[in-house]
């Protein structure tokens, strides 16, 4: 399911003309604009949440506003900090592009009872904390 999905960003990707770590960048950016999000984006927290140097996250960061996928705001209160955003086209695109991924996902979950998600989710999030545990190398 990991690989059908990145399989389908990555032919985003190169139809958008991004890198791979573009498409990571432009996930962390949409959900930080989230109302779940932690707020704004910022090139600091995406070098960290990428784990990408300095000089890679601002080349990222200029292939994505050049093609129209984000905006640099500076910060009404600190000139200094500059927020990201996903721009309001591109959002439109990404989600013109999605939409039928997002009705398979709603088909697939249409043939599941409640209790078999809870399952399901429970699982997935078991997983999820079992994957990080190793990452971290406490696994």
């Amino acid at each position: 399911m990991n690989s059908e999905f990145n399989r389908i960003a990555q032919e985003f990707a190169q139809e958008q003309g991004l890198h791979l770590t573009d498409m990571q960048a432009l996930i962390a950016i949409l959900d930080a604009d989230s109302d779940a999000g932690d707020g704004p984006m910022t090139p600091g927290r995406l070098r960290g949440q990428l784990n990408l140097t300095s000089g890679a996250v601002t080349a990222c960061l200029d292939r994505l506003e050049r093609a129209g996928h984000i905006r640099r705001v500076r910060d009404a209160g600190d000139r200094r900090v500059v927020h990201l955003h996903y721009a309001d086209a591109a959002r439109g695109l990404a989600r013109d592009y999605f939409r039928p991924l997002a009705r398979s996902t709603d088909a697939a979950r249409g043939r599941f009872s409640a209790e078999e998600l809870e399952v399901v989710v429970r699982f997935l999030a078991e997983m999820n904390s079992e994957l990080v545990r190793l990452r971290q190398g406490s696994g």
